[in-house]
């Protein structure tokens, strides 16, 4: 056996071990970090392809079909539009358009009336703005007209143009809107994947939850109640794809054949949401049951992992293009062991985690189509 190190041996060894150790984490947290940007640059990709073709054929049917020579505006409302319609497409694609739509057919007027300058520029952003409350319009539309307004009247003041500008700032706002409507399926599967990622990772997150029950780690158990509290920008990315799915084929005429899938994914969002409340306070009853030392039974350890997989399931069934109706029997064979724990001599750690089970429970067989009252019953009462 290699002797132990002393001395300056020892503290030379220790500072080389603690040296690698900060340079392996450094390692991971640049490659999660790499991870992370490819994973938003794909899923921004189906955004930034439509963006950069809408804004191309912008500028050549402004060309072409106008006969305009430089059809700066209507690349730029198309990049606008669409740009800013990630999420909730239809209704922000028409909001933008509309500010875009006000702002330069303001400012084209001004141009030829007043011409630019200081207090011109004061005014038409001042009306342009007025004219889009006037309408009825939210905060984006009214930015939108104010901007669009002042770029006319500052950076294009060519008063020989007429209406030019705003021929242009239609035409990509019409361009905008009909990719909107004519896309491909992407934002109808969105729905879909987005909810098959958060019970994906609400099963990992109960996966972690018993590794620490079992061993006991307090630092694993901090990291279990850390993420389950993540998951909540992930239900919020569902609810925007979801939002934008249902107005796609509520509007598109190629997409109406999706409309019920698209419904039905939208009607497992609040089941999702209160399925993730409920692991919330579960991971944390678990990180204070191993900081207290407060050993859970291994047949509860056991349920929980079991209600693991049985999300991972769903969560396949998602990813398969299904809704998780066959995940019902195995949801209520889980339930059916909940019920069948001995709850005369429970710990408060072990009482509220079985509790929270159960919720879970009914949260998922919600997700197969159940309605609450159908779900509720069908997880029995404990003895």
């Amino acid at each position: 056996m290699r002797p132990k190190p002393s001395g300056i041996g020892e503290t030379f060894h220790e500072f080389s071990l603690r040296a690698f150790d900060l340079s392996e984490r450094a390692g991971r947290a640049g490659l999660d970090s790499n991870r992370r940007r490819v994973q938003r640059w794909r899923e921004h990709l189906f955004m930034m392809s439509q963006i950069a073709i809408a804004a191309g054929l912008a500028w050549f049917l402004g060309q072409h079909l106008l006969g305009h020579q430089l059809p700066f505006f209507a690349a730029v409302a198309a990049i606008i539009c669409l740009g800013l319609s990630f999420g909730q497409r239809i209704s922000r694609v028409v909001q933008v358009a509309v500010g875009v739509f006000v702002g330069v057919f303001v400012g084209d007027l001004f141009v030829a009336l007043v011409g630019t300058g200081a207090w011109q520029i004061s005014l038409v952003v001042f009306v342009a703005m007025s004219i889009a409350i006037w309408v009825g319009a939210k905060i984006l539309m009214v930015n939108q007209a104010g901007i669009q307004a002042a770029t006319v009247v500052t950076l294009f003041p060519n008063p020989d143009e007429g209406v030019s500008r705003w021929l242009d700032a239609l035409l990509g706002c019409a361009i905008a809107l009909v990719f909107a409507l004519v896309a491909p399926t992407s934002p109808v599967q969105k729905p879909r994947m987005k909810a098959a990622q958060v019970l994906y990772e609400a099963a990992e997150t109960l996966y972690a939850a018993t590794a620490a029950l079992r061993s006991g780690d307090e630092n694993a158990a901090d990291e279990v109640l850390a993420r389950a509290r993540s998951t909540e920008g992930k239900l919020r990315a569902l609810s925007e794809a979801s939002s934008e799915g249902i107005a796609l084929v509520r509007y598109s005429p190629l997409m109406r054949q999706h409309r019920d899938h698209v419904q039905a994914v939208a009607e497992i969002v609040a089941p999702l949401d209160r399925m993730l409340r409920n692991l919330r306070v579960l991971a944390r009853r678990v990180s204070v049951a191993v900081w207290r030392q407060d050993p859970v039974p291994a047949p509860v350890v056991a349920l929980v992992d079991q209600t693991a997989g049985v999300m991972e399931f769903c969560a396949s069934e998602l990813y398969a293009r299904r809704m998780p109706e066959r995940a019902r029997p195995r949801i209520t064979a889980v339930a059916d062991a909940t019920s069948q724990i001995d709850v005369s001599d429970l710990t408060l750690s072990t009482a509220v985690i079985i509790a929270q089970t159960r919720s879970i429970l009914v949260d998922l067989l919600e997700l197969t189509g159940l309605s609450y009252a159908d779900a509720r019953e069908q997880v029995p009462d404990m003895h």
